[in-house]
C-alpha cells in the first residue's frame, strides 16, 4: 500500500489510465479482427465494399489508439498499411 499521499494519488491515476488504455486496446483488437475476417471473406463486390468500410473503421481505430499512446504510431501505420494492402489484393 502507498505510504505517502502522492504515492496514493499516483496509484489512483494508474488505475484510471490502465482502464482507459485497456478499453481503447480492446476496441482496437475487435476492429482489426472484424476487418481481417471481412478482407479474407471478400469474394464479391458487396463483400469487398463491406470489407473496405471495416478497413476504414479499423484504420480510424488505429489512429485513435496511436494518438492516445496505447500503441506506437509506427505500429499503427504498419498495421493500417498491411490491412490496405490485403484489401487491395482481395479486390484483384
Amino acid at each position: 500500500m502507498a505510504d505517502h499521499p502522492s504515492a496514493a494519488k499516483r496509484n489512483r491515476q494508474r488505475i484510471k489510465r490502465t482502464a482507459r488504455n485497456r478499453a481503447v486496446d480492446s476496441a482496437l483488437k475487435g476492429a482489426l479482427k472484424k476487418a481481417r475476417t471481412a478482407v479474407a471473406a471478400a469474394s464479391d463486390k458487396a463483400g469487398q465494399k463491406q470489407a473496405a468500410e471495416l478497413v476504414k473503421a479499423a484504420t480510424t481505430s488505429l489512429a485513435r489508439a496511436a494518438s492516445k499512446g496505447v500503441i506506437h504510431s509506427r505500429a499503427a501505420s504498419r498495421k493500417a498499411s498491411r490491412l490496405a494492402s490485403a484489401l487491395h489484393k482481395a479486390a484483384r
